[in-house]
């Protein structure tokens, strides 16, 4: 006999609601580690880091050229930390290493033909995921804890809103193909507003949390959009040529750490770049 619980149907989610739990599961998760303080940054910047570098192998392996991890790992890790951390290392020595001991190792081991592409792709996966991260940890300490942490949030939600705005702006209003090569989804009129609604977001956290003046402001805004775009296309392009629609599956819904950073790599460089020429900081 059937008890009354057993004939009830199982609660099933939906693709919409997994996206939601766990975007907001990861949210709650990276709130917590950042209201740590320093340790808490630091540790997302070492877990996300790792993993998006780990994501990347996988890619440049699907490209046809691994990055070695002996290559890829340590180099991520010290461009990641490079400006704070690890800045008593100079950044001469640790380029000399990587290219002499680096190529020199793949006169040795099986797969030399392919060798020079496998470096490359190695010393470019490191600064591409590394080099963001120094930014975001340079952002942080060169302001000051409560100071830093504003740059940061108003860094990403910023590169956030236009990610959302270009995504919603596209499947709703969007008409003109753009890049289609790279993505076909993309359109001129999801472009466009991803980058313009920047500006606004911007002016807000600029003029009231940051003391910008308004052209600056709006400028930064510009800016953000347009390297956000710039990142989330550049993303795009690796797994195009990978084959892959996402670079994995870790976070059910998402994709992979690198699917949502995408648009979130590039920000912080032209942000401190900005801030520190204009004294910002």
């Amino acid at each position: 006999m059937r008890t009354e619980a057993a004939t009830q149907p199982a609660v099933k989610l939906t693709p919409l609601m997994v996206r939601v739990v766990s975007g907001v599961l990861l949210l709650a998760a990276v709130v917590g580690l950042i209201l740590l303080g320093r340790w808490g940054i630091w540790a997302i910047v070492v877990v996300l880091s790792g993993v998006a570098l780990w994501e990347f192998r996988r890619l440049s392996d699907l490209i046809g050229f691994r990055a070695p991890s002996w290559l890829l790992f340590p180099l991520g890790a010290y461009f990641a930390f490079s400006g704070t951390v690890l800045q008593a290392i100079p950044l001469q020595l640790v380029l000399a290493l990587a290219l002499i001991g680096g190529l020199s190792v793949f006169l040795f081991i099986p797969g030399r033909r392919e060798g020079l592409g496998r470096w490359a792709m190695g010393l470019a996966g490191a600064i591409y995921i590394g080099l963001p991260m120094n930014y975001y940890l340079l952002l942080y300490s060169r302001a000051g804890h409560g100071r830093g942490l504003t740059w940061l949030l108003v860094t990403i939600i910023t590169a956030v809103v236009s990610d959302a705005g270009a995504m919603l702006v596209g499947q709703r209003l969007g008409r003109h193909p753009f890049f289609t090569s790279i993505s076909p989804k993309k359109t001129v009129e999801g472009a466009a507003a991803g980058i313009v609604l920047c500006v606004p977001v911007m002016l807000l956290g600029g003029l009231v949390f940051l003391g910008m003046q308004p052209w600056q402001a709006a400028i930064l805004g510009l800016l953000v959009g347009v390297s956000a775009e710039a990142g989330d296309l550049v993303e795009s392009q690796m797994k195009r040529l990978a084959g892959v629609k996402d670079s994995s599956h870790l976070i059910p819904g998402h994709g992979g750490v690198l699917d949502r950073l995408d648009s979130l790599l590039f920000p912080p460089i032209v942000v401190y770049l900005f801030a520190y020429y204009l004294h910002l900081l």
